[in-house]
């Protein structure tokens, strides 16, 4: 072991423990939270997942070229002592947690520079997506997402001709064989909110980890290209400029095709456990069955979401065969449309 990797090693121990001798009692709730709060449970697969991130981003931190970016990285600490100090004195969670985060990024950018970012971007991302927001927010969040999903659970049971009474989040309904109605309530359990947090996650995780990978060729020959091939194509870039631009927008998609995926999902959740309750008795809606669908659901979420990312791959594979053969589908189609837009 050299001498200069041995002074740099024991120079991230240090840093890393001052800031978790610093954090500690932050880091000590954040991990009770996890445990307890099911809305956030994921979060204990986080720092494992953020582990094998960047121990698969270490050749990029070998090969970068990255400069210190001293008084930048400067003032972000002293920003989040600062945050650390108001959040402490305000009684406020949510600050102190995210002084973490801003404190983690401003020593890497100390040391590495405002580069660094790119490679630490998901870890980061994914551990703001673990600290659990404010609560007021979170109300916020949550009621709208169960007046919604009880709406469409009073739509589909109209739909099955079931008669049925909404007040706000309450359902009151005549299930089949009974003398009295009963009353459903879309608490915030059911919001779809848990299955929102945990999916938005899998999303980020899900981008990162099938992103396309970078093909360092050149652009086609600019001597087989015709005019409207290259007015559609445009002039010559290398491939990478072009996978990397489409890997950022698959990966938005993907984070932002996460939050209708998921309520869409638990709003066909509440109302198929309507339509049971009607059927089968207000049993349906608690005990086994009502954690035996949220499973199932979330599934049925995970492989929407998968699927979302299949098409983008498919629609991004026929772009490129209709560029290298110029024969294709994609290309016919812009290749007739092209000439008559010039023409008029």
């Amino acid at each position: 072991m050299s001498v200069a990797f041995s002074r740099q090693l024991y120079k991230t121990l240090a840093i890393a423990a001052a800031v978790a001798f610093v954090y500690s009692s932050i880091l000590a709730k954040l991990g009770r939270d996890w445990w307890s709060d099911e809305n956030y449970s994921h979060g204990l697969l986080i720092p494992f997942v953020i582990a094998f991130v960047l121990w698969c981003e270490r050749k990029g931190f070998s090969a970068a070229r990255m400069t210190r970016a001293v008084w930048l990285g400067a003032i972000g600490v002293t920003f989040s002592f600062l945050a650390l100090w108001a959040g402490t004195a305000g009684a406020e969670l949510f600050v102190q947690r995210l002084s973490l985060v801003v404190m983690l990024a401003s020593i890497a950018i100390y040391f590495y520079g405002l580069r660094v970012l790119r490679l630490i971007a998901v870890p980061m991302l994914l551990l703001l997506l673990a600290i659990p927001i404010p609560q007021i927010v979170f109300n916020k969040i949550a009621f709208p997402l169960q007046l919604f999903a009880s709406r469409c659970a009073v739509g589909a049971m109209s739909l099955f001709g079931i008669p049925v009474l909404r007040e706000g989040n309450i359902i009151e309904m005549m299930p089949r064989g009974a003398s009295q109605p009963k009353k459903l309530a879309v608490v915030e359990a059911c919001s779809g909110i848990r299955s929102l947090m945990t999916l938005v996650t899998l999303a980020v995780v899900y981008a990162y980890f099938t992103k396309p990978k970078v093909a360092h060729a050149s652009a086609c020959d600019s001597e087989s290209q015709t005019p409207v091939r290259k007015w559609i194509l445009g002039p010559e870039e290398p491939q990478t400029k072009v996978y990397a631009t489409f890997a950022f927008w698959r990966s938005w998609t993907l984070v932002i095709s996460a939050v209708p995926i998921a309520i869409l999902t638990n709003a066909l959740r509440v109302s198929g456990t309507g339509v049971l309750a009607h059927y089968c008795g207000t049993r349906v809606a608690e005990g086994f069955f009502h954690s035996f669908s949220g499973w199932v659901i979330y599934i049925a979420a995970a492989v929407m979401l998968f699927g979302t990312g299949w098409g983008l791959d498919r629609i991004a594979g026929l772009w490129r065969n209709d560029r290298g053969s110029g024969s294709g589908p994609l290309y016919r189609v812009l290749g007739r449309a092209v000439p008559r837009l010039l023409k008029n």
